[in-house]
């Protein structure tokens, strides 16, 4: 019997379809309910309790209690690397639902992945940081210059903060809906975070869309312009 990890048990979990439909929905980074989630997947509050269950089980999913009440979010960001890069697979082969409407449109100029910021904005904002020499970029290894970390900090960030936590703090992620690289991990976070605190990007309460405001839109494209 050969060694190693066993890709099979979480691959089983990830593909099915209602299972799918909640990994997904938890993408958007919060903690939903049981029947918030259930409604995301078209099932009813029983049948996504077992799924829940089992992903819990499987390391997928955080079971988070507040009070009487219980939610459930991605175990880490590294899950949901992994589920933004199943996507980015399956769109490059075709596999792709059918486009609902303009909401759509929408997830593709600006939307959350877990924490950091896809769609064509963060392709926008990954390849302005590369082209200006703020990340050295080789395929999958990239990494914050110096002159890119005093760029972040003149742009507000805590530089000391961001990089003590435990996680990498530059990762590259594919884009689905763009086929290419956004910058994800603790960099990618304290942007997107930035941008929020500036007005630039407001979240939608459900879902994973980002609204761009019309300041934002402006001041996106005078810092990070291509």
């Amino acid at each position: 019997m050969a060694e190693g990890p066993d890709i099979t048990r979480i691959a089983q979990l990830i593909g099915d379809p209602t299972r799918g439909a909640i990994l997904s929905a938890l993408l958007s980074g919060k903690a939903l309910s049981a029947g918030e989630l259930a409604d995301e997947a078209g099932v009813t509050p029983q049948t996504a309790s077992g799924h829940l269950g089992q992903m819990v089980e499987a390391g997928l999913l955080w079971r988070r209690k507040q009070g009487r009440h219980q939610y459930f979010a991605l175990a880490d960001d590294t899950v949901a690397h992994a589920l933004e890069t199943l996507a980015g697979l399956a769109a490059s082969q075709g596999h792709l639902r059918t486009r609902p409407g303009p909401r759509d449109a929408k997830m593709r100029e600006a939307r959350v992945c877990y924490d950091h910021l896809a769609g064509a904005r963060g392709v926008q904002l990954f390849d302005s940081l590369a082209g200006r020499g703020l990340l050295t970029v080789s395929r999958e290894d990239i990494a914050l210059t110096d002159r890119g970390g005093a760029v972040m900090t003149a742009f507000g960030l805590d530089m000391a903060a961001v990089a003590a936590q435990r996680r990498p703090l530059c990762r590259v992620c594919l884009d689905w809906s763009e086929r290419r690289s956004h910058l994800a991990g603790a960099l990618g976070a304290a942007l997107l975070d930035r941008m929020i605190a500036l007005g630039w990007l407001r979240r939608n309460e459900r879902g994973r869309d980002l609204a761009v405001t019309p300041p934002g839109r402006k001041a996106f494209d005078d810092v990070f312009g291509v």
